[in-house]
């Protein structure tokens, strides 16, 4: 045996050093390397019953990217993981491991489960450790697309692969529209450098100013993505946007889309819709008619710039439906009217809660000191208040080389309660089950340039914020000013620079849950909080 061992090491060396292991690796930043890594698989549509059991296992892969091969992560061997469709009031287990380098933990995303399930380290469970395991009983009582993904260094493990989709057909008798299929798209970006994806440092989230933009676009892991559809064929898009920063403005170039839901299910109402905006964890349902035959191209569409993301191919075919007919309507959904219909007596109300999203730099360092000159960020920000248009960044062009300078030494993104004057962690909101509670969260969109003194800045930054709330959901009644006449139940909310939104959060799920940022890198700079309901 010894023998064998001294071969095989000598017979080793050569090849580890032809294959180029990747660059020589830095302590200080997670590995690259592809060799001995299994090719990436294509991604499954896995059909549970309530009461089933499931195997998930996150773990490396190999993948081609514009033909270069990249490391990077996979729940089962796929980017994005299985699909995992499930009965609306099913309940099933997730058996989880954890094949990563780091620590780990599964959170889905929506999903109104036990507060034991949550997967939020320190908050309902202990970490995963590496080669570690652990049972999640998700109950799933809300038809629709949710999302599962891990939440310990997010910055890094979603970006790097580990998202997947749950998909919660509803019950007989609901006003869903009839349609001839439907496609799970996840939309995202990858940031790229000479072939590869730009290292993560493993002491914490870099570019947490404005959170890691991508250079690539990724349709369902794919930088090619096409679909081939049939003439006359209504298509219901299920789409997730699992960026860890990027906000998508989506169209589907000659078509007519009609939007029928969001992150919980159905709007009250269809209504048409030339495009549809998306921000990072939030999920839209568009159903299309594909009434001609050719090409057609899916677009991210912003002020900025318009990204081609993938293509969609329709040719000659019979279909199951009468589209002409049915597709032209756009449907009432009175059960959603009427599960709304208890909370509207609120909508008016005194507001319970405000919440201010702010920002606090420390100029001491390189950063503060770029940031203390002014020049810089006012010709970024897209006006001379550090507001950009819209209340939107889009991309991070004009000030990439100070987001990719900051990083969670330099700042901290605050969630501040106003009427306490606690921040983040230390926020100590209780509720009670049954509770209507009334939210107002107003983005400060102060002037950094004008607010800088002594090297030590806080409240205004330039960066819109998709506010998330774990396993409870809410309607967004009034943005600013303006009241919302068209609900949908919400996780996730955009609130704009400058600006505020009013939500009535539905208090139905006990247990200790977590609110943040779902900008990665905003919240490892500390953008969370958690509240109690009893």
């Amino acid at each position: 045996m010894k023998k064998r061992y001294i071969l095989f090491g000598v017979i080793l060396l050569p090849i580890i050093i032809l294959s180029g292991i990747s660059s020589e690796i830095s302590e200080k930043e997670f590995s690259t390397s592809t060799w001995g890594l299994p090719e990436a698989q294509l991604s499954q549509i896995v059909e549970l019953k309530d009461g089933d059991t499931y195997d998930l296992t996150a773990s490396f892969v190999k993948k081609n990217i514009n033909g270069n091969a990249v490391r990077m992560l996979a729940y089962n061997g796929s980017v994005p993981g299985p699909t995992l469709k499930v009965p609306q009031g099913a309940t099933v287990k997730i058996n989880f491991k954890n094949d990563t380098d780091i620590g780990n933990t599964l959170h889905s995303h929506g999903v109104r489960m036990e507060n034991a399930s949550d997967g939020v380290p320190d908050v309902t469970q202990e970490i995963v450790p590496v080669g570690g395991s652990f049972a999640y009983v998700l109950k799933f009582p809300d038809a629709g697309a949710y999302w599962y993904h891990p939440h310990v260094r997010d910055d890094y493990t979603i970006e790097m692969g580990l998202y997947g989709n749950f998909l919660v057909t509803p019950k007989e008798g609901s006003s869903w529209n009839k349609v001839d299929r439907e496609e799970m798209v996840f939309i995202d970006d990858i940031l790229l450098e000479k072939g590869d994806i730009a290292p993560f440092k493993k002491e914490g989230a870099d570019r947490t100013l404005m959170g890691r933009y991508g250079n690539t676009m990724f349709v369902n892991g794919e930088t090619d993505y096409t679909l081939s559809v049939k003439k006359g064929e209504v298509v219901r898009f299920y789409f997730t946007n699992s960026a860890n920063v990027r906000p998508f403005n989506l169209t589907i170039v000659g078509t007519k889309m009609k939007l029928v839901g969001g992150d919980s299910g159905l709007y009250e109402r269809d209504t048409w819709a030339d495009s549809v905006m998306i921000n990072p964890s939030e999920r839209a349902i568009v159903e299309v008619l594909f009434d001609k035959e050719g090409s057609y191209e899916l677009q991210n569409k912003t002020s900025e710039k318009t990204y081609t993301l993938g293509g969609i191919v329709v040719s000659g075919g019979e279909t199951s439906l009468a589209p002409g007919k049915s597709f032209s309507d756009l449907r009432l959904h009175p059960e959603i009217s009427k599960s709304i219909d208890q909370f509207r007596s609120s909508f008016t109300k005194k507001v319970d809660k405000q919440m201010k999203l702010s920002i606090y730099m420390m100029g001491g360092s390189n950063m503060g000191g770029m940031m203390t000159g002014g020049a810089m960020m006012e010709g970024g920000m897209g006006s001379s208040t550090g507001v950009p248009k819209g209340g939107i960044e889009w991309e991070d062009t004009d000030m990439s080389a100070m987001n990719m300078m900051s990083d969670t030494k330099m700042i901290a993104w605050n969630i501040v309660d106003e009427d306490s004057g606690k921040k983040n962690m230390d926020i100590d909101w209780d509720f009670k089950v049954g509770d209507k509670v009334k939210i107002r969260i107003t983005n400060d969109g102060t002037s950094m340039p004008a607010r800088m003194t002594e090297g030590i800045q806080s409240g205004g930054h330039p960066m819109q914020h998709p506010i998330h709330f774990h396993g409870q959901r809410f309607l967004v009644v009034n943005k600013n000013g303006v009241q919302q006449t068209n609900l949908v139940w919400k996780d996730t909310v955009l609130v704009l620079a400058g600006e505020y939104v009013d939500i009535i959060l539905d208090a139905s799920n006990k247990g200790t849950w977590m609110a943040h940022c779902h900008i990665a890198e905003h919240l490892e700079a500390g953008m969370m909080m958690t509240f109690k309901v009893e």
